[in-house]
């Protein structure tokens, strides 16, 4: 069961409320280098990213926003703010979508109570950032290390600042390089407050290493019904953030996919090119048009096939050079491995 929480809205995405859950990413090119990034934003919405962040360093850099928004109306931006209050002051003149802060280093208090101020006066939500190499001081003086309760105590006092402004149109986010600390400081801010949790695993690694902890992390907390907003973050293209995001998603069953997919992991049973046709499927299945959800089973032999696969729409099981269509684990016909695709897909679009 999905954790109820109160809506905010990002340029017309909503995130909490019982909402699907939304991707983003972040954009790795220099925020001032319009064309560049533009080329990166055309990347990543093809990818499939619901939101897009990027770093804005400093006031003259703010003044991309209005570029940005006026090539992409629709896209929901997100300014990533350290340090300055002004340059989120900047932005949300410029008209960006949301913005995240960590709103104990932007300056003092007042510099705080102006971003809440300008914020609500814009609709604009914020989300706050903590990972666990920028604790306060105090905090960690308390705790002695970046423990979980350290990082949700850390949030929950940014959450302090803004509200004492009037101010509660807050996203949270709480990440840290650690898996384990970061599943568990989100089940305290989970158990504590109404507001939507951005979900991820920071320097979580390259696009092996990084998706693996990001799954084991975010993964977790989604099947906890933890969590409205993910990024996997992975030193990599920032496209390939999203796949792995949406690939997790789709293996949790919380995807707009109407297409899952199982397939064994071969054998020396294995009488077809089984890793190769996978491939092939995966990269064809936006294509595939079914009316409603189908689950479909690529299976390299038949002791995988229809009996194993039985909860299945329909599927394949690999004999030597072709083979058997089945569906609901009943066999339909036999067809060679060059019309496997092809046909899967008539058959699919036929349910």
């Amino acid at each position: 069961m999905r954790r109820i929480t109160r809506t905010v809205y990002v340029n017309g995405i909503q995130i909490g409320g019982g909402s699907p859950v939304t991707v983003q990413s972040m954009l790795n090119t220099k925020t001032d280098d319009i064309e560049s990034s533009c080329r990166q934003i055309d990347q990543l919405l093809s990818a499939g990213c619901d939101i897009v962040r990027f770093t804005v360093p400093d006031v003259q850099c703010a003044r991309t926003v209005y570029e940005y928004k006026s090539r992409y109306p629709d896209v929901p931006f997100v300014a990533d703010i350290h340090f300055d209050h002004k340059i989120a002051l900047a932005c949300i003149e410029a008209g960006i979508d949301k913005i995240r802060i960590n709103p104990g280093n932007i300056g003092d208090e007042s510099g705080v109570k102006a971003v809440a101020a300008a914020a609500r006066a814009k609709g604009i939500p914020i989300r706050i950032g903590v990972n666990s190499g920028s604790l306060e001081r105090h905090i960690l003086s308390k705790y002695g290390r970046p423990t979980p309760e350290a990082i949700a105590e850390s949030a929950f006092y940014h959450a302090s600042l803004l509200e004492k402004y009037d101010f509660s149109d807050i996203v949270i986010s709480v990440k840290s390089s650690d898996v384990k600390t970061m599943i568990e400081a989100n089940r305290i801010i989970a158990a504590r407050c109404d507001y939507p949790l951005h979900l991820g695993v920071t320097e979580a690694g390259t696009a092996s290493t990084g998706t693996i902890k990001s799954a084991v992390g975010i993964g977790a907390l989604l099947c906890d019904g933890i969590g409205d907003t993910i990024r996997v973050s992975l030193t990599d293209d920032p496209a390939n953030e999203v796949y792995a995001a949406k690939r997790l998603l789709d293996a949790l069953g919380m995807s707009d996919s109407l297409i899952s997919t199982v397939s064994c992991p071969t054998c020396g049973r294995t009488g077809i090119d089984l890793i190769g046709l996978c491939r092939q499927f995966d990269e064809i299945k936006g294509t595939i048009k079914p009316s409603r959800p189908v689950k479909v089973a690529l299976m390299g032999c038949v002791v995988n096939g229809p009996g194993e696969a039985r909860e299945c729409d329909i599927g394949i099981a690999a004999g030597k050079g072709e083979a058997l269509l089945f569906m609901h684990g009943e066999p339909v016909r036999k067809i060679s491995y060059e019309n496997i695709l092809q046909t899967l897909k008539e058959e699919i679009e036929k349910l």
